[in-house]
């Protein structure tokens, strides 16, 4: 079974954000101006890329990193060359760019959970934050990758869900602090 890693950019009380930022937000664009840049501390997002065996997003997610990932050809060199998988109920292959590579259309959780019993590598999430939560409220998400920054944003995209659920726990595996506040911690999900 593969597993299906959810990475992400995280403040202190659930936000998550796409580098650069996310329009609609007063703070948008935190990731990039909330602390010093400290090289080290997204040592994390090199290694996903070495590991990862394919990339799963969702719509918005997609079609936002398809219009400028392709060209980025020293920034994302691997993730470029990986099979994607988009899950969408809107989305059509015409919807599709022809420059990055290999992508399959999904149309439900549950061909998310066909997916992960496939061969291969670990299965990175990226962005994708409404995806996300549906994953975890499924029990598909296996690992978290964050990069917790200390900020408190308010408002934005939350990576948890409000859904009343059971009690999720998660085993840390890997964590490090940096000088510039931001966090590394690695979980894996107790099942």
């Amino acid at each position: 079974m593969r597993t299906l890693i959810y990475t992400a950019f995280v403040s202190i009380d659930g936000v998550v954000e796409a580098p650069g930022g996310e329009p609609g937000y007063r703070n948008s664009g935190w990731t990039f101006n909330a602390v010093e840049f400290c090289e080290d501390a997204y040592e994390l997002k090199g290694r996903e890329q070495d590991e990862a065996g394919a990339m799963l997003l969702g719509r918005v997610s997609y079609q936002a990193f398809s219009a400028v990932w392709p060209s980025m050809t020293d920034e994302f060199p691997r993730y470029n060359a990986l099979p994607k998988y988009v899950v969408s109920t809107t989305l059509t292959r015409d919807d599709l760019v022809d420059n990055w590579g290999e992508t399959t259309i999904l149309r439900s959780l549950d061909d998310v959970a066909e997916l992960k019993k496939t061969d291969g590598g670990p299965i990175s999430v990226h962005g994708s934050a409404t995806l996300a939560r549906d994953l975890a409220d499924a029990g598909l998400i296996d690992r978290y990758h964050l990069l917790v920054f200390p900020v408190v944003l308010g408002a934005g995209k939350r990576m948890w869900s409000q859904t009343d659920k059971p009690l999720q726990k998660l085993e840390l595996v890997e964590s490090q602090s940096y000088p510039n506040g931001v966090q590394k911690l690695v979980y894996n999900v107790v099942r």
